[in-house]
């Protein structure tokens, strides 16, 4: 594993982030690992050369930030970490206990600061657009828990090229922190990002994180997961165009001796258009499998031929977990 730097920023990250939404509470979500099965993940991502972390508040109601950070710390030194956590979500049926306000963001960071146990996070993430919430308001909070030293970087998920660009510009005219990292979703199913996004965060400098590889397992399996079963984004794939892309995937992967798994995540870990993927895992193969994409080489012609299927199709960025997002339409 190689480490790179993350945007413009001091920090240093290793080529794959370890998601760990599938660390936490199985009362959660039933695919949720507990802390006895997410303890030996968590140490053989450390041992593949893992130093990136991205949790969030809402991930198991905040069981997800004490099994992983709490957990790490055991392991290793804090300083070895790049730990990341998000805050938007719904922690409870409080109407006040949600979304982007001053006050909750206030709230948020500490209540996550004391779970994970350590006095700052290296970053701390909007998991989506708050549209009830003046940006204004979002952008001085936020500034607020950097100069608190409470969080090192701030960065942003799951929201349009002008919702981002309007935050940072707000921040640029009050003096205020900027946001240096975007995480959206992205794969060989899904890519509206390289429209408007990638092309503002490069102009910008700003690091780009990049979740969903495999498409939610789509790209890696025919069959569904315990998860996949439940999952949303679900219904954002399968149609021709989709199992095209797949079939396509399937025979590069033959051709190479590896699985298609390997192939997706090497396409994505290889686009020029830079970004550190996030990697999902429930078993420790699995993060093998992701590091060993790292070696796998696509020539032009493979990525031309995995590529050329696909369309432009509604972009994923009104995921709600409390609204039902509207499934696509094929073509």
């Amino acid at each position: 594993m190689d480490y790179i730097r993350f945007g413009r920023t001091d920090l240093t990250v290793s080529q794959l982030c370890l998601g760990t939404m599938s660390m936490g509470s199985s009362a959660w979500k039933g695919w949720v690992l507990d802390e006895d099965a997410s303890v030996p993940l968590l140490r053989h991502a450390l041992d593949c050369g893992f130093n990136f972390f991205d949790m969030a508040d809402w991930y198991s109601l905040g069981r997800n930030e004490e099994v992983v950070g709490r957990n790490l710390l055991k392991m290793t030194a804090r300083e070895r970490l790049v730990l990341a956590t998000k805050v938007f979500y719904p922690m409870s049926d409080d109407p006040n206990d949600r979304g982007l306000s001053a006050e909750h963001i206030a709230i948020s960071i500490d209540r996550s600061l004391k779970r994970l146990g350590t006095d700052y996070v290296d970053l701390y993430v909007i998991h989506a657009f708050d549209a009830d919430t003046p940006v204004e308001e979002t952008m001085a909070a936020l500034h607020d828990a950097v100069r608190a030293g409470k969080v090192r970087y701030l960065g942003a998920s799951t929201m349009y090229t002008w919702q981002f660009a309007k935050m940072n510009h707000v921040a640029a005219l009050n003096g205020w922190t900027p946001f240096v990292n975007m995480q959206c979703h992205y794969n060989l199913l899904y890519r509206e990002e390289e429209r408007e996004m990638f092309p503002y965060c490069r102009d910008q400098g700003i690091a780009v994180t990049t979740f969903s590889p495999l498409a939610r397992g789509f790209l890696a399996r025919a069959a569904q997961t315990a998860r996949t079963t439940h999952d949303v984004y679900q219904e954002y794939y399968g149609d021709d165009i989709d199992r095209e892309i797949t079939r396509r995937v399937r025979e590069v992967a033959a051709r190479h001796g590896v699985s298609t798994a390997h192939v997706a995540m090497a396409w994505v870990a290889a686009s020029p258009h830079q970004n550190v993927p996030i990697v999902g895992a429930s078993k420790t193969a699995q993060l093998d499998v992701a590091v060993e994409a790292l070696a796998l080489r696509l020539d032009a012609k493979e990525r031309a031929f995995l590529e050329s299927p696909y369309r432009p199709r509604d972009e994923i960025n009104d995921y709600n977990p409390v609204r039902r997002p509207r499934a696509l339409q094929p073509d």
